[in-house]
């Protein structure tokens, strides 16, 4: 395996988030999947506006000012449901701090949970960081049918990222309706991360009616993170049913008090601009830049894309016989930063060693420029 001089491959990042870290202060940063391209026209003018939402922020009460953000962000989305949830909407800094609370919840009921696999590894490290035991959910066998009642009854949660990170599957209606009676059926606990809901339509379902209408202990964690480039001013919002019976609201307080009404009130500035033709924007940005990138490893020998119908701001890469790691330290001598694979297969880190992932939501040129690098990289040039 190739060495780089700063580096020795042996030496690699503990976790995605180090590979992700090692990549902030690069132009040609693919890595993380966080929003860092330019601004739009609309979401400049949102800008402008930060004194006049700061003095507005300031005048309203926070509880107004949450109601506003979340609805205008859940509605976006096509999440009218979660309206019947008064005082179950918890907001967080992030959704790795929403992350943190549920999982410090759940270990006060439970030593373990079914997870999705594969999905992106803080995930694991989280949950398995407060004690639970992980047992790996294959995602083909999520989709494909029930789940085995005596493995439910296992376990104290069953989790699923939907749409999928780095995979861009979406859990249709049909299936979260049946895993979500299933769970009901066993007491068990059902946790929905949709962190890049934004990002595909056929995820836009109202995921809290059938929820509800279930009668399961459930729990979602929604993320503004990854749809706007607002310079990691974000929202993540914990979100469960009134039976639950975890100690969601008591963990949040030892761990926060609230989020910036600040930053609430742009996040639902820029769900507005979504709302009136952003988020199409968005979506026709995202997919220019997904054709640059696949339409320029055109005839690159062994290059293959798993996921073709994913809409996500990511993308997998299957780069052939030549191990993830080896291409990802030759990308770094030219200051490209991607994201291998094997830890989004956390427990069977194996079937990652080919692929990378790359970011989508980058200005055009940056998409372009890391694109001609993994070519050159992969043809030997």
């Amino acid at each position: 395996m190739a060495q780089t001089k700063t580096e020795p491959v042996a030496e690699r990042p503990a976790n995605l988030t180090q590979f992700e870290f090692l990549a902030l202060n690069s132009a040609l940063n693919l890595a993380d999947g966080h929003a860092r391209q330019h601004l739009t026209p609309g979401q400049v003018r949102i800008v402008d506006e930060l004194p006049a939402l700061w003095a507005e922020s300031v005048k309203s009460p926070v509880e107004e000012v949450e109601d506003a953000a979340h609805r205008a962000f859940l509605e976006l989305l096509g999440q009218h449901g979660y309206r019947t949830l008064a005082g179950q909407v918890l907001s967080c800094y992030s959704s790795s701090v929403a992350m943190e609370i549920l999982a410090r919840s759940l270990v006060t009921v439970s030593d373990s949970i079914l997870l999705l696999h594969p999905t992106f590894d803080n995930i694991p490290d989280i949950l398995s960081g407060v004690g639970l035991r992980l047992v790996p959910l294959e995602e083909t066998r999520l989709h494909e049918a029930d789940l085995d009642p005596a493995v439910l009854r296992s376990v104290g949660c069953v989790f699923v990222t939907t749409p999928n990170n780095p995979t861009g599957r979406v859990l249709p209606p049909d299936r979260l309706r049946a895993l979500a009676a299933q769970c009901a059926e066993t007491d068990t606990v059902l946790a929905l991360d949709t962190s890049f809901r934004g990002f595909e339509p056929a995820s836009h379902y109202d995921h809290y009616a059938i929820l509800d209408e279930s009668g399961c202990r459930w729990v979602v964690i929604e993320d503004t993170g990854k749809l706007w480039p607002t310079l990691e001013l974000k929202v993540g919002w914990l979100i469960s049913a009134p039976n639950v019976g975890l100690p969601l609201a008591d963990i949040h307080s030892d761990i926060l008090l609230g989020v910036s009404p600040l930053v609430l009130s742009m996040i639902r500035r820029f769900a507005e601009d979504a709302a009136g033709g952003g988020l199409a924007e968005l979506h026709r940005f995202i997919a220019a830049n997904r054709r640059t990138l696949q339409e320029g490893l055109a005839g690159v020998p062994g290059v293959a894309f798993p996921y073709p119908g994913s809409r996500t701001s990511v993308e997998l890469v299957d780069v052939g016989d030549r191990p993830a790691l080896e291409v990802w330290s030759a990308l770094r001598q030219r200051n490209v930063f991607t994201l291998p694979c094997q830890q989004f297969h956390w427990a069977t880190p194996v079937e990652g060693e080919h692929r990378l992932r790359l970011a989508l939501a980058r200005p055009p040129a940056a998409i372009a420029a890391g694109t001609k690098a993994l070519r050159h990289v992969l043809l030997g040039d």
